[in-house]
């Protein structure tokens, strides 16, 4: 009497199942998969329907993962048992670890997870390039075009990797935000940038698996260096923009990592992650009024000629919570002005409640923000609207610049980079930076820890001694609740 083993009988009857009906129900499901990506993308274009984004783009997510696990294991010719387990196992410490992060990480802390994330992709497509390329011995290697694919995956993988690393340092404060100046910059990435295009080519052109192997081992080298380069070299006022240009490295690496292993979604969602990521730095530097070259080669905080010298702006002034709240009574139309301080102090809850009683006294209240308030895109969007902050008194720079001079106050709660007029002085690291134009108001309150702070882009803000602003020390929270109190 014959016998099997439960491994004979999943690898006898996988491979029938496969050959039957599961790449039309994995083509199916990606392509819906593909369609809520996209819908995922359109909801997150506006506040109001950023939460259905997320939602469709998880349910996509989620097909396309069982779809793939399904025909993965239907396809596997032996040890299907423990190919099994020890997806399952993966799967489960992998997603341990995601849920851990995602309960325990505030908010200030999102840029810093986002930019590590980003280097998990690039470390993945580059483990997906070496892969791919091991599985041709000598003699075998695959044509050309495959093994350009594996060039291109290691090294948009490799620069995503180092270069989200270094963003990861710099914004969780680990390392210096300043940018890394080395002598020649420009021409030592363009040198990068060569030297990896000629192992390329050389990886392509390979004739057996040892010059092959060390082409590849070089290109990811050099791939490494260039990509710890380019972001060593940003200096803290373009993060914001970092941040979003790893994002589109990271989509291209995966869109890689598709054409490599012959996966139509993951070629399409890497597609759609990189032009949308590329497409965001572009508005974001548009907004900074700084050219996406000019960020990649040095960005904001790289020393202008002569460097800035240290100018006297005079004496700053103080107030206390109970006078800013005489003042908001009787104002007729407030601003407030968020940045990355209220973010840190946890302030927003406090803000929206004021924003709510100063509402209810029939006062005129709007959001004013800065296109890079934060270190994230879109971060104090994101942080108002968890307190319940309506979405319709929100508005972007854009909007509200030309109105400050009818406003009696605006409370600037933990900004400073994105509210400096040193924008508009030559010769400043952050010259021609479009702000918001607070100055312009009758009355300007500054909500900042202390004085001893000239911002994430180490830049003074002459704001702070115009002779129409006070400032008011303190932990924001703290303040905001004081003002409330003295309503």
């Amino acid at each position: 009497m014959k016998t099997y083993s439960l491994n004979g009988i999943l690898v006898e009857i996988m491979p029938n199942i496969a050959s039957s009906w599961t790449n039309q129900v994995q083509s199916l499901a990606y392509i819906v998969a593909a369609l809520l990506f996209i819908l995922a993308l359109a909801g997150l274009s506006r506040q109001v329907s950023a939460q259905r984004g997320n939602q469709r783009g998880m349910i996509g997510m989620a097909i396309a993962l069982v779809a793939t696990v399904i025909v993965a294991f239907a396809s596997v010719q032996a040890n299907l048992v423990s190919t099994i387990v020890l997806t399952i196992v993966a799967m489960i410490i992998g997603g341990t670890i995601g849920i851990y992060k995602a309960r325990k990480v505030e908010m200030t802390g999102m840029p810093e997870l986002i930019a590590l994330l980003h280097s998990f992709v690039g470390l993945a497509a580059v483990f997906v390039g070496f892969n791919s390329f091991i599985l041709h011995p000598s003699g075998s290697m695959g044509s050309g075009f495959h093994l350009g694919e594996v060039g291109l995956a290691v090294f948009i993988g490799a620069v995503t990797l180092t270069g989200s690393v270094v963003a990861y340092l710099k914004l969780a404060g680990k390392i210096s935000g300043a940018p890394l100046t080395l002598p020649g910059r420009n021409w030592i990435n363009l040198a990068g940038l060569v030297v990896s295009f000629l192992f390329i080519v050389w990886l392509v052109s390979a004739s057996t698996f040892g010059s092959g192997f060390s082409a590849l081992i070089i290109l990811t080298l050099v791939s490494l260096a260039l990509g710890f380069h380019l972001v060593a070299a940003i200096g803290g006022g373009d993060m914001p923009v970092v941040v979003s240009m790893l994002n589109s490295y990271s989509g291209w690496a995966a869109a890689m990592a598709g054409f490599t292993l012959n996966n139509d979604l993951l070629i399409i969602t890497g597609a759609l992650v990189g032009s949308s990521g590329a497409y965001l730095s572009y508005i974001m530097c548009q907004a900074m009024n700084r050219s996406f070259i000019s960020v990649i080669l040095g960005g904001f905080g790289s020393p202008t000629q002569g460097g800035e010298e240290a100018k006297d702006y005079g004496v700053h002034t103080e107030i206390g919570a109970t006078e800013v709240a005489s003042l908001l009574t009787s104002a007729k139309k407030v601003v407030i002005t968020p940045g990355y301080g209220m973010a840190v102090a946890q302030a927003q809850y406090p803000v929206a409640e004021l924003t709510g009683k100063l509402r209810a006294m029939g006062v005129d209240v709007k959001f004013a923000i800065h296109p890079v308030a934060g270190r994230l895109p879109g971060h104090m969007n994101v942080l108002l609207a968890e307190a319940k902050v309506p979405y319709d008194i929100v508005l972007e720079m854009d909007e509200i610049n030309d109105d400050f001079a009818d406003v009696d106050v605006v409370l600037v709660i933990g900004a400073n980079d994105t509210v400096n007029p040193a924008a508009q002085e030559p010769g400043s690291p952050i010259a021609g930076m479009p702000v918001v134009k607070v100055w312009e108001a009758k009355r300007v309150i500054v909500f900042k820890r202390s004085m001893g702070n000239a911002g994430y882009a180490g830049v003074q803000n002459p704001l702070f001694f115009n002779d129409n602003t006070d400032m008011l020390l303190g932990d924001a929270k703290s303040t905001v609740n004081d003002i409330i109190a003295a309503l």
